[in-house]
């Protein structure tokens, strides 16, 4: 059972930064498609970012340019770092996976972690 912990979240003023990361405990780091989610109140799951096992990274259009996915196989861990932070990036932010390629549907991952809280405040 892979297992994915977050760290990282916090409450900031709009324009901030803030810098997620999650550890995953699987040996075969390398063989996972990694992405981080986000829950906003009142809202649908939306993919943030991913990364494949080819390294390909994929952006949601609403955090391009703001937002940067890392992958570190050393330490088997994922980080997002959130820069110009809107108070619409509030959201329950948490770090998915799935052994191979990256699925194309919500419902298709397989490991989540708990979350971690964002909260921007204007």
């Amino acid at each position: 059972q892979v297992q994915l912990v977050e760290s990282g979240g916090g409450s900031v003023q709009a324009g901030g930064s803030l810098r997620l990361s999650c550890v995953v405990s699987e040996y075969d780091f390398k063989d996972y498609c990694m992405a981080w989610f986000r829950q906003a109140p009142g809202k649908e799951r939306e993919e943030v970012a991913r990364i494949d096992t080819d390294g390909e990274i994929v952006y949601a259009d609403s955090v391009k340019g703001r937002f940067t996915i890392y992958r570190y196989y050393s330490n088997h861990t994922l980080d997002l770092q959130m820069n110009d932070l809107k108070p619409e990036d509030t959201a329950m932010f948490y770090c998915v996976s799935q052994r191979g390629n990256c699925p194309l549907k919500l419902a298709s991952w397989d490991y989540w972690g708990k979350g971690t809280l964002v909260t921007i405040c204007s």
